[in-house]
């Protein structure tokens, strides 16, 4: 895990596109948001967009997030360095834009069958399964993705994201977010580790 998380941040010295993907539903969105939050707790620059389809539930969803030590002249993610989705479609169309060099992937282990890409890291993560075995509810599978996906690549702090969840999760669901969190920032150590 460590390596992964020195290359991320040799590369994000000077910028990382990072885009969530999924359906509606899944809070694609709300993790976007969170990582921007985290990022701008520390110290960085930032931009962010998304996406949803036209449906509330079940429809494409998106968020990207620009981050960089330096500030941003292009809003928008071109090509991701890291992608995290939490459905096959996600995967299908946003595995085409990916950064050609040292891109790292991680996918749901239950809704994605990634394929083989030249120097893509494809990382499982049992987001939706621990979201639903261990925390018993599937709607905090998009927290625990982000966790795992921040414990790997380091792009910010488990301390500025939990502080996000802090302030960006409604009171009557924090405690919930916040075991997400803090299971998904652990999920990857044996796997990995």
């Amino acid at each position: 895990m460590e390596s992964v998380k020195n290359e991320m941040k040799e590369q994000h010295q000077q910028l990382t596109q990072i885009r969530i993907g999924g359906f509606g539903g899944q809070g694609v969105v709300l993790a976007g948001t969170l990582l921007g939050h985290a990022a701008v707790r520390d110290g960085l620059w930032v931009s962010g967009s998304n996406a949803y389809g036209a449906q509330a539930r079940g429809g494409a969803a998106r968020s990207e997030v620009v981050i960089s030590n330096h500030p941003i002249t292009f809003p928008h993610v071109l090509r991701a360095d890291i992608l995290a989705v939490l459905s096959q479609s996600a995967y299908d169309v946003f595995s085409q834009n990916l950064a050609e060099q040292g891109a790292v992937v991680l996918h749901d282990a239950s809704l994605v069958a990634p394929r083989a890409l030249d120097g893509v890291r494809n990382i499982p993560v049992p987001a939706t399964e621990t979201a639903v075995s261990e925390l018993g509810n599937p709607q905090v599978c998009n927290i625990v993705l982000l966790g795992a996906t921040i414990a790997l690549t380091g792009v910010v702090t488990a301390g500025a994201l939990e502080q996000a969840v802090r302030e960006q999760v409604d009171p009557r669901f924090l405690d919930l977010n916040l075991r997400a969190l803090e299971r998904g920032l652990t999920i990857l150590e044996k796997k990995i580790g």
